[in-house]
C-alpha cells in the first residue's frame, strides 16, 4: 500500500466515524474467509458494517473524532464494526461472538463514551431503534384500539339480546 492509498484509506475510516452511532472493535483469532463472509453479511443484515484495518492507519482516522478514546484498544488483529444505530453493530457482533469463539469482543465507544467489553454486551441486549419504533406505535394505537371497543361494546349486547329474544319467541 503507497502513501496516497493510505491517505484514502484513513480519510475513508474517517469519514465512517463521523456518521457512527457505535463503533466495536473485535478481535480476530483465526476466522476462516467463510466465517468472516458470514459475519459481515449478518453486520450488513443488521444495518451495520464490519472492516479490518491495519491498526496505525486506524488511529490516524480517530483523531479528532468523538472516538478518539478506541485507541488504546488497538492492538492485534482487530477489526470495526460500525453503524448509525446505537446498538446495531453491538447486537450483530456479540450474536456471532457466541457461536464463534473465534471472535472476541474487546471493546467499543458511543460518542466520547468508551465502553469495555461488558459495555458492548449490555449496549447489545438492549432493542435497536426500529424496535423502539415499533413499541411507540404500538403504545400510541393501544388506545386507539381500546376506545373503538369501548364504544362497539354497548351495540354488540343490545345486538345479543335481541338476538337471545327472537331465538326464544321462535321456539
Amino acid at each position: 500500500m503507497d502513501r496516497s492509498q493510505k491517505t484514502d484509506a484513513v480519510a475513508a475510516l474517517n469519514s465512517t466515524f463521523a456518521e457512527s452511532g457505535v463503533v466495536v472493535v473485535t478481535r480476530n483469532l483465526g476466522l476462516t474467509v467463510a466465517q468472516s463472509t458470514d459475519l459481515r453479511a449478518k453486520m450488513r443484515d443488521a444495518g451495520a458494517s464490519y472492516k479490518v484495518a491495519k491498526n496505525s492507519l486506524a488511529k490516524l482516522a480517530l483523531k479528532d473524532t468523538d472516538y478518539e478514546g478506541l485507541s488504546e484498544l488497538l492492538t492485534g488483529p482487530t477489526a470495526l464494526a460500525t453503524s448509525t444505530d446505537p446498538v446495531a453493530a453491538a447486537k450483530a457482533a456479540v450474536e456471532f461472538a457466541k457461536t464463534n469463539d473465534k471472535l472476541e469482543i474487546v471493546g467499543g465507544a458511543m460518542g466520547k463514551l468508551v465502553l469495555d467489553e461488558k459495555g458492548v454486551r449490555s449496549l447489545a441486549s438492549m432493542p435497536s431503534l426500529d424496535e423502539l419504533r415499533g413499541k411507540l406505535v404500538g403504545l400510541v394505537m393501544a388506545p386507539a384500539t381500546k376506545i373503538a371497543q369501548v364504544v362497539n361494546a354497548p351495540a354488540a349486547k343490545l345486538a345479543r339480546v335481541f338476538g337471545a329474544y327472537s331465538t326464544k319467541e321462535a321456539a
